[in-house]
């Protein structure tokens, strides 16, 4: 028996023999409550960073360093998580999780100098990266396989209400009471949250052997190696791209601020509605959900590049950009756990590692050629990093991505 074909037979067989006969979606939708605030704090300092350095006397720099904090203990996390709690009931260490985001709210609202700041961003980074390592696992045991894509669409309906929500909620309570005004209404998201998790999560002793060797073998699983490359290159191409969308519809269409803002806010619940959607798609194939957002994000830059200057079709194309970007998160994440149901929490630091290295690249690379080329060079490059995904998923998925049930 080949590799592929011990990998495809080993992720047909059930991941869990507790696997629940009816959802429990008040949970699900507790996972969602949390990620909402999780990524609300996380986006606050972009629409806080000034009145922030100000207040604390530090450079713009660096209070924009404390984004950066958050991500790069968010990637340590995601990966080690797992391993370090591994005996511990999966419920208490999301409520723990929960807990940080509230801990590092009130931290942030109370510092009086970068030090604290830090410190309180680091607290959320492990928050984020240790619930996004954990959310993939926790919603294939809440729900019955089949419905695992439509559950993780809700969980991920947290995220693009708080890309949507966050900054311009930030920046209005910023203006009218302070930015600490808006990290202890960040604290009170999380205690809402909190207290939902507290009410709705059932037991859930801890499945699976995490450890560092469980990493790498995973790694040797054909289907998730063809999952996590393809996501580097889709995801690389999304931020090289949208990362620099702003300079685009300044030079290219001339949009003023409100328009820019209105097509942003369109992009915004474009991928809301989009991830609702991926759900469904990813309950009939995966394949489909990965392979149709990247192409769509491909033909969408491909309209950007040939027809940018109409401002009407440059900001229609960046609406369905954002809703068939909704696809990805949600068929990653089931592709993901799909690969690996024996040890999907490991397999979720994985992909979450994975997101950021591609987000860390992507915005890298889209600023080198932004600089070059001007914005249509990051354009070109998230239309060309998206049909090279597609085109992996066309070709290789067969051989390592598994059936749907």
């Amino acid at each position: 028996m080949s590799d592929t074909t011990a990998a495809i037979a080993e992720l047909e067989a059930p991941a869990n023999s507790d696997e629940r006969t009816e959802p429990l979606w008040a949970a699900v939708v507790s996972l969602s409550l949390g990620v909402f605030g999780l990524v609300t704090a996380e986006f606050l300092p972009a629409s806080l960073l000034t009145r922030m350095a100000s207040d604390l006397n530090i450079t713009d720099g660096a209070a924009g360093q404390t984004v950066t904090a958050t991500a790069v203990v968010g990637a340590i996390a995601g990966l080690t998580l797992a391993i370090f709690t591994r005996k511990i009931d999966r419920r208490l260490v999301l409520w723990t999780l929960t807990l940080l985001l509230v801990l590092s709210s009130l931290l942030a609202a109370t510092a009086t100098g970068l030090t604290t700041l830090l410190v309180a961003r680091v607290l959320l980074g492990i928050g984020l990266g240790g619930f996004w390592s954990m959310a993939g696992a926790l919603t294939m045991r809440l729900v019955p396989a089949r419905l695992v894509p439509r559950a993780m669409s809700i969980v991920l309906t947290g995220v693009s209400l708080a890309t949507v929500c966050a900054a311009p909620i930030g920046a209005y309570i910023g203006d009218l009471w302070g930015w600490r005004a808006a990290f202890v209404l960040s604290a009170a998201v999380g205690v809402v949250a909190l207290t939902v998790q507290m009410l709705t999560m059932p037991k859930l002793p801890p499945v699976g052997a995490s450890s560092f060797r469980t990493l790498f073998e995973l790694l040797k699983r054909p289907s998730l190696r063809i999952g996590l490359v393809t996501l580097l290159l889709v995801i690389s191409g999304h931020f090289a791209g949208f990362t620099y969308v702003r300079p685009f519809l300044e030079q290219v269409p001339a949009l003023q601020i409100e328009a820019i803002s209105l097509v942003l806010l369109a992009y915004g619940v474009g991928g809301f509605f989009g991830n609702l959607a991926g759900g469904f798609v990813a309950e009939r194939s995966i394949k489909a959900a990965v392979s149709l957002g990247a192409l769509a994000i491909a033909v969408m830059a491909l309209l950007m590049i040939l027809f940018g200057s109409s401002g009407i079709l440059a900001g229609t194309a960046i609406a369905v950009w954002g809703f068939f970007f909704g696809f990805l998160p949600v068929g990653f994440q089931s592709w993901t756990l799909r690969a690996a149901p024996d040890q999907a929490e490991a397999a979720g630091g994985l992909l979450v590692a994975a997101f950021q290295i591609a987000i860390t690249a992507g915005a890298v690379f889209g600023g080198l050629l932004v600089d070059g080329f001007g914005p249509l060079g990051a354009v070109t490059y998230a239309g060309l990093a998206a049909v090279l995904g597609a085109a992996l998923v066309f070709t290789l998925g067969h051989r390592g991505l598994p059936r749907n049930p």
